[in-house]
């Protein structure tokens, strides 16, 4: 093993502007599975105590699934340390929660997320991306996707889902905006009275999502609809339970597809090959989705928390320290997955960790899967090519694998595909 001086750092998330980190990751795979990683001053941000980063697929498997010794309540799900008094205000949220009580809540929720809900919003996802797509050939041959098709399309269904009018579809992706590109410079940071970055979690800046949330609520009680606010006003969630849902479903409902889905068309724009088979039907769409979600995972890293001494892959781990696990570095480990660094879209063996595992596998998965098959659907009977026309735009995220922008050449299929 070489000298842990020569740890590659992972955390810094400037490197993400220019891609993930594949022979970075790869290092720390073969030399340094379980890394210990410095947690720098950085973008205004202080110092942290620093923590492991896991990269081998099956150490991610094991903290993921293991709540008892690697705990999402501790030090909730970030890799910053939040601040002591913001804690128990963030700990409300379930994905920061661990089991028992992380059950109860994720039990209420998941009668809203009924495979028959969603299958009847799979004909209007159909219909909004037919149109979005459409939209983009009449405004190419040169046109961004991410502002033209992938914004509108997550954010969209997302309102549909979530019984919020259309119209104010530009709120959730402020608020979204806020939580998930604090790190990037395109956003702007909110600075406290001392200058120093606030935290876009704590609750002065989730305070105007939360009144919405309990607006709509009222809303939904006396006027009830076929969505996920309708479930959850009438359920027994507390009233702080209830705005911490509005949070996680319009954060992290809207950014997994958000982030997926322009991520795979990027992947097809690289490998026309790979996009050929797909759009030819040679590979089944389902399958391509799950190999599209491998190769880019909407999320990069989760953070946990060590309840107590623990060893991983070698390493002690004491109670207290900070556990990363590094989800596009376990997509990528050869252990588990043959010639990794290649797309294809039919592999069979297929148990990325994309959405996660164990007790807080991602609840709007299916949702997740569904749209995306839509979209890749529909991009197959709109497309008859699809070249990059300048390199994407990249979001600068430890945390989100996220594309600001997507520039492509497309040209309209002349004839439906076989």
């Amino acid at each position: 093993m070489e000298s842990d001086s020569d740890v590659p750092d992972v955390f810094d998330p400037r490197i993400y502007a220019d891609g993930i980190p594949h022979e970075a990751y790869r290092a720390l795979r073969d030399h340094w599975p379980v890394a210990r990683q410095e947690e720098r001053a950085l973008l205004g941000w202080p110092a942290g105590p620093g923590f492991w980063a896991v990269s081998r697929h099956a150490d991610v498997v094991r903290v993921l699934k293991e709540p008892t010794a690697y705990s999402s309540y501790l030090g909730a799900t970030q890799i910053r340390d939040p601040d002591p008094a913001d804690l128990p205000f963030i700990r409300r949220m379930m994905l920061n929660q661990d089991p028992p009580h992380h059950h109860r809540l994720r039990r209420l929720v998941s009668r809203g997320f009924t495979p028959g809900r969603i299958e009847r919003f799979a004909e209007t996802a159909r219909t909004r991306a037919r149109e979005l797509l459409t939209a983009a050939l009449d405004a190419g041959p040169e046109v961004d996707l991410v502002q033209a098709v992938t914004d509108d399309y997550a954010l969209l269904n997302l309102t549909d889902l979530l019984g919020v009018d259309p119209s104010d579809r530009g709120l959730l992706l402020a608020w979204t905006e806020r939580v998930i590109a604090y790190q990037d410079p395109d956003e702007p940071p909110v600075l406290d009275d001392r200058g120093r970055p606030v935290n876009p979690r704590s609750p002065a800046m989730l305070a105007e999502m939360f009144a919405y949330a309990q607006e709509l609520a009222a809303y939904k009680r006396k006027n009830p609809g076929d969505d996920l606010m309708t479930v959850l006003a009438g359920s027994e969630l507390r009233p702080a339970e209830l705005e911490m849902f509005f949070f996680l479903l319009t954060v992290a409902g809207n950014d997994t597809v958000r982030s997926a889905a322009p991520g795979g068309l990027l992947a097809l724009a690289r490998h026309p090959d790979e996009r050929r088979r797909l759009w030819s039907g040679a590979v089944a769409v389902d399958r391509a989705v799950e190999e599209l979600l491998r190769v880019h995972p909407p999320v990069l890293s989760f953070r946990r928390t060590a309840t107590r001494e623990t060893e991983l892959a070698g390493r002690r781990i004491a109670a207290g320290d900070k556990v990363v696990v590094l989800h596009a570095s376990a997509n990528h480990d050869e252990r588990v997955f043959a010639d990794p660094h290649r797309l294809d879209l039919d592999r069979a063996a297929n148990p990325h960790v994309s959405f996660g595992e164990g007790p807080h596998v991602c609840l709007g998965a299916h949702f997740a899967r569904l749209q995306l098959r839509v979209l890749h659907e529909e991009a197959r009977h709109a497309f008859q090519d699809l070249e990059l026309a300048a390199p994407p735009r990249r979001l600068v995220s430890n945390f989100v694998n996220g594309l600001r922008s997507l520039p492509v050449r497309v040209r309209a299929r002349s004839a439906p595909p076989t």
